[in-house]
């Protein structure tokens, strides 16, 4: 029973810690709205696999091997610092761009694919995440996990995470949503640029802050 707990727990941090707003959030909004469902589950599903691929490098110790290599970790930031700036800009030279959306709301070839790529090095590009992962299993899940519960825990990692975004991509794809999107897409699209360009300035300031001292 404490297993199946301190499982729940985890979970429920993790749910947590995806339904707060960040890039991640902003990134499969903002394709659900402008481009459609198709991408936004995509997208979802890209968001969920970073997830498992988290929780499988912390418990095999990426953590440790982060924590015992400070130069590894810094790269890792700046990285996710700067693919996030990369996404920032595309979409607010994007913004006055007008968009074509479809009522079937079926992707063109490949978009889908493309969709799934970006949310999964999206989610993957950020470290700091391994670092929250990590803290959260180190102090939630009993040291003597059974193989099981190890071999089961990125699955269910995968379905909070996806769950959470496919919520959101059904939720946001409406046609209200659409519409409201459609008349405010260059105030809205430099609004989302806006939130991830500050995320990914902020890593590469703290990055190079601490290189500097």
């Amino acid at each position: 029973m404490e297993l199946y707990i301190s499982l729940a727990s985890v979970l429920g941090a993790l749910l947590i810690g995806a339904i707060s707003p960040g890039p991640s959030f902003v990134l499969v909004a903002r394709t659900s709205i402008a481009v459609s469902r198709t991408d936004g589950l995509y997208m979802a599903i890209g968001m969920g696999i970073g997830g498992a691929i988290f929780s499988v490098l912390v418990l095999a110790g990426l953590q440790a091997i982060l924590a015992s290599v400070p130069w590894l970790y810094m790269a890792l930031k700046l990285f996710g610092g700067l693919y996030l700036v990369y996404l920032a800009v595309r979409i607010w030279l994007g913004a006055k761009q007008p968009v074509v959306i479809s009522s079937d709301e079926k992707s063109l070839p490949g978009t889908a694919m493309k969709s799934f790529l970006m949310a999964l090095l999206t989610q993957i590009s950020n470290p700091k995440a391994v670092v929250i992962y990590g803290s959260i299993f180190a102090a939630l899940l009993p040291p003597d996990m059974p193989l099981f519960a190890i071999l089961a825990l990125p699955f269910l990692v995968f379905l909070v995470e996806a769950g959470w975004y496919t919520i959101v991509a059904i939720t946001l794809s409406s046609k209200s949503s659409t519409v409201i999107y459609l008349n405010s897409k260059a105030a809205i699209d430099r609004a989302a640029s806006m939130v991830m360009g500050t995320l990914g300035l902020k890593l590469v300031s703290e990055t190079l802050r601490v290189t500097k001292t």
